[in-house]
C-alpha cells in the first residue's frame, strides 16, 4: 500500500483508489464522497487491521489510531477495554462503562469477570475524554491501579491505558505511569 502526496493535492491510498480535496467536498476518481464517508471507511480499514486473525497489539500507534477513530467524537466519557490473547491477539472489545461528560464509573470486578469469560491473558484499557485534555487525572490512575492489581491476582496482565482526548491520547506505558 503506497501513500503519495502530489503538488496539486491528491493522495493516492491503494491502487485505482484516489481522493482529492477542494472546498471540503472530497471525490474519488468518479464519485464524489463525503469527510464522514472517509472516516467511516478509513474506520473498516483500521478495524480489519486490529481485528486480522494475525494482528497482534504490539503497536502502540495502531491502538491509539484505533482508540480514537472510535471514541474521540464520543459526547460522554466511555471506558473501553481491549482484551488479549497469550499473544496479544485481539479476541473483544469491550465498552465496559458509560458515563457522563466528565466522568464514568468503573468496576474493577467487571473487568475480571469479563476477562475470565473470554479466556483473556492481557488487557489495554481505555477510555475518552470529552473536553480534549489527555491528561491523566488521579482518579484516572488510581482506577488504573485497583484494576491493574484485580487482574494480576489471576495473572491477567494490563498493558497499557491510554487516554483519547479529540485527535490526542496519552499512553499510562509511555508516560511511565504502569
Amino acid at each position: 500500500m503506497n501513500t503519495i502526496l502530489s503538488s496539486d493535492s491528491k493522495i493516492k491510498v491503494l491502487p485505482g483508489f484516489v481522493v482529492s480535496e477542494q472546498d471540503g467536498i472530497y471525490s474519488t476518481q468518479d464519485d464524489f464522497i463525503t469527510e464522514n464517508e472517509i472516516i467511516r471507511s478509513a474506520k473498516v480499514l483500521l478495524k480489519k487491521r486490529l481485528t486480522n486473525d494475525n494482528a497482534c497489539f504490539t503497536d502502540p500507534s495502531l491502538v491509539k489510531d484505533f482508540l480514537i477513530m472510535e471514541y474521540a467524537a464520543k459526547e460522554h466519557e466511555c471506558f473501553v477495554v481491549l482484551f488479549l490473547t497469550n499473544q496479544h491477539q485481539l479476541i473483544r472489545v469491550v465498552e465496559m462503562f458509560v458515563g457522563t461528560i466528565d466522568g464514568a464509573s468503573v468496576y474493577p470486578r467487571e473487568i475480571l469477570k469479563t476477562a475470565l469469560q473470554l479466556n483473556a491473558a492481557a488487557v489495554i484499557l481505555s477510555h475518552n475524554h470529552p473536553s480534549g485534555i489527555t491528561e491523566a487525572s488521579n482518579a484516572d490512575k488510581s482506577i488504573t491501579t485497583k484494576v491493574k492489581n484485580s487482574l494480576n491476582l489471576i495473572d491477567i496482565r494490563v498493558l497499557d491505558h491510554i487516554i483519547v482526548g479529540g485527535v490526542d491520547s496519552f499512553s499510562f506505558a509511555e508516560g511511565g505511569l504502569l
